[in-house]
């Protein structure tokens, strides 16, 4: 039996708004798309997020034993600023200030989004198509959609006839939002305005003689619409209707619905079976945002050089930190929240490699084996609903409570059958590291740490051999309220963190 037939999945389709049973197109096989960076400027901490949050969906399928094909994209072309249809595109502006060609400014920040990807741990991609490496599959969408009557072209532009669509369509069905409340709302159609309808959007758009980005199409000289190219990128590695489609929670409305109305007016049904949208990091409750002064570039996390920081925190301790939170909630970032999940990651890597050092059982106690494989259950029980990860953690640390009892109890861990241990001690190991992607660091502080209390245990063992057992007790009890717990065993006394 598989493990995604044991422990089948349920996600929040945000479709439907409701929390339904996964069921792949085909058995055993999950295509995920990503919408990824528009490679303009540094990654921030909210870009990571949503990435983060489906690197662990995607590791937890592969983990359940479905093969995965996750695609995410790099946006190098057409997305305008304030995400619109008029405006300078936000590579070619980029490109302007800093006298550069646009593919140096795409490359430049292409590498900068892989290298944070790497120190956090977000796995690469299986496909990572760009935009204008795919142009002709662009325009060959748009000829369809002329062809169907669901386009049009004005002087050398062509637009996404909205009202049209939503003839035998619902524009809006992802987002709530309705046609009639979208025209009423917003600027109206000026003199300059090509398009017919407010809501129309652009599928492809002229290049004025200063727009530095231009390609050749039927139309002329131009550049194609933003939200048409992950219509494309997705059907064409996925195809024309795969299961799971992912992003940001801004970018449920416009983007996301216009690439339903792109695919589906040309095929006639939905293209995603299940849309997940990860939400928004906030700073100590308020929206991060460059003009409040509260975003956060990882480079300014890692050294504390950031005036809401007291100190800089480990890779690790970030993930770990944006692990405590489900994706679909709003995560509020702030120094103590950090100051907590430091704490919090330092006890399960501890709890891991106490583990690791437990000699093996080979017991025949039923009852102590069936809460050990419970226990490991509950962590596939936790992930398989919705990807909880905040729970799932809470799991962990029931178990890692459980590791460091049995390091002072060799009797109770002797009890402990063979294969229920194994599948524990596996369980445990494999979510931490693969599922959600925590790896072990050795910074500089944890190994000044280690080797004070090493020194402090020593001061302990002396000083119980001199029978001063007043200060054995103080080193012991100082230690725990640090929340360093020591463990006396047969083979010395070892250290854990709570």
């Amino acid at each position: 039996m598989k493990r995604y037939e044991k422990f089948p999945i349920r996600l929040t389709n945000s479709l439907s708004s409701k929390k339904e049973e996964f069921k792949p197109i085909h058995e055993g096989r999950v295509g995920i798309y990503v919408c990824g960076p528009t490679v303009y400027s540094d990654v921030h901490l909210g870009n990571v997020r949503t990435f983060l949050c489906f690197d662990v969906i995607q590791r937890y399928f592969k983990y359940l034993e479905y093969k995965v094909r996750y695609v995410r994209n790099i946006t190098d072309v057409g997305h305008l600023e304030g995400d619109a249809d008029e405006g300078e595109d936000k590579i070619s502006k980029k490109a302007r200030l800093e006298q550069l060609e646009p593919m140096e400014i795409v490359q430049r920040y292409t590498n900068d989004f892989h290298r944070v990807s790497e120190v956090f741990n977000i796995l690469p991609p299986d496909i990572e198509p760009t935009a204008t490496g795919h142009l002709i599959e662009q325009i060959r969408h748009i000829e369809a959609l002329l062809e169907k009557g669901l386009a049009y072209e004005v002087n050398r532009s062509v637009y996404f006839d909205v009202k049209k669509y939503n003839e035998h369509q619902q524009y809006g069905k992802l987002s709530g939002r309705n046609i009639d409340e979208l025209r009423d709302s917003g600027r109206s159609l000026d003199s300059q305005d090509e398009k017919r309808d407010k809501i129309d959007f652009a599928l492809w758009k002229k290049a004025s003689p200063k727009h530095i980005m231009r390609w050749d199409s039927p139309w002329g000289k131009g550049f194609p619409g933003w939200h048409l190219e992950c219509t494309v990128m997705s059907t064409k590695y996925l195809g024309e209707t795969f299961d799971i489609h992912g992003g940001g929670i801004d970018l449920k409305f416009p983007h996301h619905e216009c690439e339903i109305a792109q695919q589906a007016g040309i095929t006639g049904t939905d293209p995603v079976n299940y849309w997940l949208h990860s939400n928004m990091l906030t700073v100590n409750g308020q929206k991060m945002s460059k003009s409040l002064g509260n975003s956060f570039l990882p480079n300014e996390l890692f050294s504390g050089k950031h005036e809401l920081l007291e100190k800089g925190y480990s890779p690790m301790t970030v993930r770990f930190f944006m692990l405590q939170s489900h994706y679909s909630s709003t995560l509020d970032f702030s120094n103590d929240a950090l100051m907590a999940a430091e704490k919090g990651y330092k006890r399960l890597m501890s709890g891991l490699k106490n583990a690791e050092s437990l000699e093996a059982p080979d017991g025949n106690d039923k009852e102590s084996g069936q809460t050990m494989l419970q226990l490991a259950d509950q962590c596939f029980l936790e992930m398989s609903d919705d990807f909880n990860t905040a729970k799932t953690l809470a799991v962990l640390f029931e178990m890692t409570t459980r590791i460091n009892d049995l390091m002072t109890k060799p009797d109770e861990l002797s009890k402990i059958p063979a294969d229920a241990w194994k599948y524990f001690v596996g369980t445990y190991s494999e979510f931490i590291q693969e599922v959600l992607g925590l790896k072990k660091e050795t910074a500089e502080d944890d190994k000044m740490l280690e080797g004070i209390v090493n020194l402090l245990i020593k001061l302990r063992s002396e000083a119980k051999i001199s029978r001063d057992f007043a200060k054995s007790d103080m080193i012991r009890d100082e230690l725990g309220k640090m929340g360093v717990r020591l463990m006396d065993g047969k083979d010395g006394t070892t250290f854990s963190i709570d």
